[in-house]
């Protein structure tokens, strides 16, 4: 039998209540579901990680799931101290996050890539001096094209509609970190 490498997915967003079901939080979103809809742990804060984590498994891959408590900006002290712990290499990180040049409802994966302007994916590349992981970038990007004001519109709650494209978007996010997972074993 062959022993599959552990993963950590990491979810980007922002803690606490007033961030919730907003447009950055996407990728704890993404998180929430997996959890939800498999046999994985109840999400609980470590203060050694700065992240609220899960463990599970997604069709027989190990999987860690991190919702990094430092807010987006500092995502990258979090996912820096879980790789070190249990001494991972970047390969094994697979970031799920926002994304306002992708329209809604659409995903791109990426690997080995720069931030693109994502402060959140910034820190982690900074901070593990590497962008040698995954990233599945959701798209936020409405209709009607990019705001002006980039930072205020991404911290606004989904409408109703936007939260049934996200949904069904998630959905598609999962089975493509399923296939993700089975690649990089």
């Amino acid at each position: 039998m062959i022993k599959k490498k552990m993963k950590i997915i990491v979810g980007l967003g922002n803690p606490g209540d007033k961030f919730q079901d907003t447009r950055h939080n996407v990728g704890f979103m993404v998180l929430d579901q997996i959890k939800e809809k498999n046999d994985f742990s109840d999400f609980s804060y470590s203060e050694k990680f700065k992240a609220e984590t899960s463990r599970g498994s997604l069709e027989k891959n190990a999987l860690i799931l991190a919702k990094p408590q430092t807010f987006m900006n500092n995502s990258g002290e979090s996912i820096k101290s879980l790789i070190k712990y249990y001494k991972l290499d970047a390969s094994c990180l697979i970031v799920i996050h926002d994304d306002i040049d992708i329209e809604l409802g659409k995903i791109k994966i990426s690997r080995d890539s720069g931030s693109a302007g994502h402060k959140g994916v910034q820190s982690i590349i900074d901070s593990l001096k590497t962008n040698s992981f995954t990233r599945i970038r959701m798209g936020i990007l409405p209709v009607k094209g990019k705001p002006a004001e980039t930072e205020k519109f991404v911290l606004k709650k989904f409408t109703k509609q936007e939260k049934e494209i996200i949904k069904k978007t998630t959905d598609r996010a999962i089975k493509e970190l399923v296939l993700i997972a089975e690649k990089a074993s």
